[in-house]
């Protein structure tokens, strides 16, 4: 096993990290092993992982039933291409995520990630129309505040501002932003709130193939919490302007906001519904487009009559095996229960944060806790102060949030809470 200095200098001669500098002296830890909770360090330490793994991982690591999956799966097949073939995991899987998403959902593109997710919603949204003569529908409407990826399809329907608009510029295609959702979850509703997203309808329509934004829960674009409401006004907008709707679940999927599917808070169907993340539990990438038969039917009845996109891993039986493994295991779980009481401890243990002279704003949905800073977070110095603290927390620009493991003991969950308050305090 190499020393923690040796990988981490070896890491440093070759590799780029996520949303880090190609040639990067910003601290980075090393990790041995992950079960549970916690993660382990090389040099022996142990952290409380109190992202998931970028929302991933809600049964933790190394469940015996998510490895039993991949295990078994492994033995048998590995991978095989899923152009002219099929195999028992990806048709379970399918059935499954046909089963428990909103009933007019009802056929299922298996991606590789999230990012390729939204890509594939985009080209049917696209190819809807386009088999229906209607080529000029090819703007999509998004809104500002909205994370759904790094791709260039998917960068180009993230806001525009805190978004990398401005280095792709000339490259990305050029869509339409609404004001970002509201008001809050838990505030009073305002009829006035789709003002700006029902003017951009009533102006752009006929050049508008589709409205993409993440439901309930404004993810990784500023960790924002908006009214149900929101969400049943813009069905009816979209069906009276003849525009599909894209539901971006890829963050709140499987239980993270509260229900199943953050949908199911203002009781909505899309017509293409994105999932990811959270979808194998965490232990291998994989990721899905879901449509109604409607858009699947249209395309089918129209050249080319394909859908014109095909990963080379689609459907890979591993990762599908994993998938089924996790749904069965959330499912058969007290999950409901579970965010319930993270989401009561969090909001009692964030409240202080609410008097420091730094924050700006402290909110809790589900399994979600948030803290919103005036300034943005210094990483330098945050990092490794939860570290310090054995917590692995990953804050970005002025947000420190928390997205834990279902399975966390309310100890080790008040162990987050407590380095969020007291790292907020001292730095």
């Amino acid at each position: 096993m190499p020393s923690r200095d040796d990988l981490i200098a070896r890491d440093r001669r070759c590799v780029i990290h996520p949303y880090a500098a190609p040639i990067s002296t910003a601290p980075l830890f090393a990790v041995e092993r992950a079960e549970g909770v916690r993660l382990t360090l090389t040099d022996g330490r142990e952290l409380i992982d109190g992202t998931s793994s970028w929302w991933a991982a809600i049964h933790g690591y190394a469940h015996p039933a998510l490895t039993a999956a991949v295990s078994d799966q492994l033995g048998r097949m590995s991978h095989v291409m899923f152009g002219g073939l099929t195999h028992e995991p990806a048709v379970a899987l399918c059935e499954t995520l046909v089963a428990i998403t909103p009933e007019p959902l009802t056929r299922v593109f298996l991606a590789d990630s999230g990012s390729v997710a939204v890509e594939v919603a985009i080209k049917l949204a696209l190819q809807f129309f386009i088999a229906q003569g209607q080529p000029e529908k090819r703007r999509l409407i998004s809104v500002l505040g909205g994370y759904h990826g790094d791709t260039f399809g998917a960068m180009a329907v993230t806001d525009p501002v805190n978004g990398m608009h401005h280095l792709f510029r000339g490259a990305l295609a050029q869509h339409l932003f609404a004001a970002a959702p509201g008001p809050a979850f838990d505030a009073p509703w305002s009829p006035d709130a789709l003002g700006s997203m029902a003017a951009l309808l009533e102006q752009h329509a006929h050049e508008v193939a589709a409205v993409i934004l993440e439901p309930i829960a404004q993810n990784a674009g500023g960790m924002r919490f908006y009214h149900p409401q929101y969400l049943r006004e813009l069905r009816a907008l979209c069906d009276r302007h003849g525009v599909l709707l894209i539901l971006d679940e890829i963050a709140t999927n499987f239980g993270r906001t509260g229900e199943l599917f953050a949908c199911q808070h203002a009781g909505v169907a899309p017509d293409i519904m994105c999932l990811g993340k959270a979808l194998t539990g965490g232990t291998m990438t994989l990721a899905a487009a879901l449509c109604t038969e409607r858009v699947a039917e249209t395309i089918a009845g129209s050249e080319p009559r394909v859908f014109m996109h095909g990963p080379t891993f689609m459907g890979n039986p591993l990762a599908c095996s994993a998938a089924l493994a996790s749904i069965r295991l959330l499912l058969g779980s007290s999950w409901r229960a579970r965010v319930a009481a993270i989401e009561a401890q969090l909001l009692r243990e964030l409240a202080p944060c609410r008097a420091l002279d730094a924050v700006a704003d402290v909110r809790v949905l589900g399994a979600i806790g948030v803290v919103e800073l005036k300034q943005p977070v210094d990483m330098a110095r945050v990092q490794p102060a939860f570290v310090e603290r054995g917590v692995w927390l990953r804050p970005f620009g002025k947000l420190v949030y928390t997205m834990p493991p279902y399975i966390i003991e309310p100890a080790d969950l008040s162990r987050i809470s407590e380095a969020i308050v007291g790292v907020l305090s001292e730095v």
